[in-house]
């Protein structure tokens, strides 16, 4: 036993070895700083360019990176911290996982977005969009969380940046889906491939004794589930509207999102004293709450959803988590043979698809008299009058299945 601990470990530190001199290779070979006077820097997966109105550095960014960067590192890696076996190890891979797809989506992006003479130009808007795949990458990890080592996760990070970066590219550039906050290209794209490499690595015993080992929740979680929940509440509407350059822009969706992430909090306080022997909700569950209702508005939180709209939105999806944890995840395993560790499916999966569909909805009703000037913002192509009202919502709704193909594909070839 000890000579394979140690073994494992050496495989862990040579693998990081290799992929970290990779990265130094490939970014003294490519990537340069992005000159700060010129805006067509910007990477086309935050559509800087349609948004913008003259120069645009990173300078006005730079705080909502910063924000999105603490988002990714304290809030999702909090949210391994989950089995009292693997809690304080987890959040170390976590951090590790992080350090490493940082770099190499930046890499792949730039292949994809700024490649240009040869060359691929970051700046604060590309570690943005790298800290987003990342997210991905982490949702993805929490659906496989102590039935796959370390090793195993850094695999699946260098699979599932490539594969993440190409569903994004396919979404936002090419068929020119709105999703600032990620509902589509980070929500369900990372639970859905978690979700199906969980379904590839299923083993019977070992799965049952995992489940097992899931209910061990002690005070620890609880406390790092509080700062987590906190994080959440700071950061995640700078997350939300960090691709947003726009100002107007910015402020529906950090609006949106506050009054999402409120209902859904406070339906669950209504639902999990129904569900569960308890007055009062844990903390775990608060914080599985709070995602859903964020995750919701990824696509629809710079469009007109409206307050009230919002507030409906939360609501129900802080309705339908607790719903899932109690009675579709046991049929998740049962039926399906899927082990969603940290439940991912019902806090970014079906808040995802939500979101894409009421991002749908919102897309065939948008239209010049109720957006005015920002529909050239959130809409640049009906705008312009080269898609109608209905064809984008057909685009919006269209990207929903093609990320759960390239999603479940991926994972099934990753698992």
């Amino acid at each position: 036993m000890a000579e394979h601990t140690a073994a494992s470990r050496l495989r862990l530190s040579e693998l990081c070895f290799l992929l970290q001199i990779l990265n130094i290779l490939l970014f003294a070979v490519f990537v340069r700083y992005s000159p700060d006077s010129s805006p067509g820097q910007c990477p086309p997966q935050l559509n800087c360019s349609r948004r913008s109105q003259g120069s645009q550095d990173s300078g006005p960014l730079q705080p909502r990176f910063q924000d999105v960067h603490v988002q990714v590192l304290l809030s999702f890696g909090l949210l391994v911290v989950f089995l009292s076996r693997y809690g304080l190890s987890s959040a170390a891979i976590s951090i590790l996982i992080t350090a490493f797809a940082i770099q190499w989506a930046l890499l792949i992006q730039g292949v994809l977005y700024s490649f240009l003479n040869g060359k691929i130009y970051v700046g604060a808007q590309s570690m943005v969009s790298a800290d987003f795949c990342t997210s991905a990458v982490l949702i993805s990890i929490g659906a496989v969380l102590g039935r796959v080592n370390p090793v195993q996760m850094l695999l699946l990070a260098l699979l599932e940046v490539i594969l993440c970066t190409l569903n994004e590219y396919i979404l936002l550039s090419l068929m020119g889906v709105s999703d600032s906050g990620r509902s589509l290209t980070v929500h369900t794209f990372g639970a859905y491939f978690g979700l199906m490499v969980s379904r590839v690595l299923y083993q019977p015993h070992q799965d049952k004794r995992k489940r097992e080992e899931r209910q061990d929740l002690g005070h620890q979680t609880d406390a790092f589930a509080v700062v987590g929940t906190i994080y959440l509440w700071i950061f995640w509407p700078s997350f939300t509207s960090a691709s947003t350059v726009h100002d107007n822009t910015e402020n529906w969706a950090v609006l949106n999102t506050y009054f999402s992430l409120v209902a859904s909090t406070v339906a669950t306080f209504i639902l999990s004293p129904v569900l569960y022997e308890e007055s009062t909700p844990r903390m775990v569950q608060i914080q599985d709450a709070t995602l859903a209702g964020m995750a919701v508005m990824g696509m629809a939180g710079e469009m007109l959803v409206t307050p009230f709209g919002a507030l409906i939105a939360g609501f129900l999806v802080g309705l339908i988590s607790p719903l899932g944890f109690r009675f579709f995840t046991p049929v998740l395993y049962s039926r399906l043979k899927i082990q969603d560790t940290c439940g991912v499916h019902n806090i970014h999966g079906l808040p995802g698809i939500l979101g894409a569909l009421l991002g749908t909805l919102l897309a065939l009703l948008a239209t010049a008299d109720t957006y005015g000037d920002r529909l050239e913002i959130v809409f640049p192509l009906v705008a312009e009058g080269s898609r109608t009202a209905t064809e984008q919502a057909l685009i919006q709704l269209s990207a929903l299945p093609l990320t759960l193909l390239l999603a479940t594909l991926g994972g099934f070839f990753t698992g």
